[in-house]
């Protein structure tokens, strides 16, 4: 899938020239390894241009196709500058590709959300080499070389994972506690951050954490079967599940439910996706984490914007905070958010933000009751 807004130009002959060199050297190779790529100190963008930005799937969240692409498209189109966003639809394969077209249609700028770092390290080297500067969305690439990295924070929102069990349990009156925690992508440097945040949390108030399983590109489908072979390793024993997101939540739910334990072990997750809100409304999720995507895709698209229009004093303004690669040690200019924790209680908020509606999480008659006992009907 993919939108785009372009005007026609034509490519200055260095750029198509760039491009059919990487083209041809792309020929039968797969992705570089994890090493540190930096791209040219030098490098800085010229006024005009067009902003690239590649979302990863529609797999691990709704939220790339339904609510990022239409954030950064009103964004840039407010904005008066050109872009083209597109989905990998889950492909490394597709995800190069998609890099090598848009290097080779003149980009100025490019957004990434990787889906793996060695794809995301292989785009971020062949931009680099046709002197594009890359923003990492969302996720940070490892050992990678993006000029800025633009997310929430991610240790804090595993801080709130966290406090979430930690808060459930005590109010349950469980002073010791067996913990499950169903981790993110393997691959992905936001479930080591995440992780970093919640299991911090959950030793230091002296639970034990029983069990641990990341999950293969956050599928919740796979989800599903990790968690059964972790509640077996558990042997059943599990006093609440430590979900990295929403999607992993549902799946703990609907494990937890073949056991009747669905609304009495507390359940985490994170995106704030209906789904996961309306669990929150029937009990069976204790809570989640709002990351407000518009405050996210709006501070991108100002980033990338400054940078498109050859702001470079301005971008890096933006960027005020930092984040180290685990792998090279190195630093990368960052904007990072706050997010906030959804309970039972605050569910109105995410209503009030606009993020959804009262229609859509009070669509069936338990929903609705579960509504009108929550105050939102």
């Amino acid at each position: 899938m993919r939108l785009r807004r372009l005007r026609p130009r034509r490519l200055p002959a260095l750029v198509l020239l760039v491009a059919a060199s990487t083209a041809l050297g792309a020929c039968g190779a797969g992705p570089t390894s994890n090493s540190a790529v930096t791209p040219p100190a030098a490098v800085d963008v010229p006024a005009g241009g067009r902003i690239g930005v590649i979302l990863p799937d529609v797999a691990s969240s709704a939220r790339w196709e339904s609510a990022d692409k239409p954030f950064l498209a009103a964004a840039f189109t407010k904005a008066g500058v050109d872009f083209d966003i597109r989905n990998a639809e889950g492909s490394s394969a597709n995800f190069l590709a998609i890099a090598d077209q848009m290097i080779a249609d003149g980009v100025g700028v490019l957004m990434i959300v990787n889906l793996d770092s060695d794809s995301g390290v292989e785009v971020i080297r062949r931009a680099a080499s046709a002197g594009i500067p890359v923003i990492d969305y969302d996720r940070l690439t490892l050992g990678g070389g993006a000029k800025y990295y633009v997310s929430f924070d991610n240790v804090a929102v595993g801080t709130a994972i966290g406090q979430g069990i930690v808060k459930a349990l005590k109010a349950a009156g469980k002073r010791t506690a067996n913990v499950v925690e169903l981790d993110g992508s393997p691959t992905d440097n936001n479930a080591a951050q995440l992780k970093q945040g919640y299991d911090s949390v959950i030793r230091t108030a002296g639970y034990t954490i029983v069990a641990s399983g990341a999950v293969p590109g956050w599928d919740d489908k796979l989800a599903v079967g990790v968690f059964r072979k972790l509640y077996t390793q558990a042997a059943g024993k599990v006093d609440a599940v430590a979900a990295a997101n929403d999607g992993l939540g549902g799946a703990a739910v609907q494990v937890l439910a073949e056991h009747d334990l669905a609304g009495k072990v507390p359940v985490t997750g994170q995106d704030a996706t209906d789904a996961a809100l309306q669990r929150v409304l029937l009990g069976t999720q204790t809570m989640t984490v709002y990351k407000a995507i518009k405050l996210e895709a709006d501070a991108a698209a100002r980033l990338a914007i400054a940078m498109i229009k050859g702001d470079s004093a301005g971008a890096d303004a933006q960027a005020s905070r930092s984040v180290q690669h685990q792998q090279s040690g190195t630093y990368v200019k960052a904007v990072l958010l706050q997010p906030r924790t959804i309970e039972l209680k605050t569910v109105k908020d995410v209503i009030a933000d606009r993020y959804t509606t009262t229609n859509k999480l009070c669509a069936t008659k338990e929903l609705r009751s579960a509504c009108g006992r929550a105050g939102l009907i």
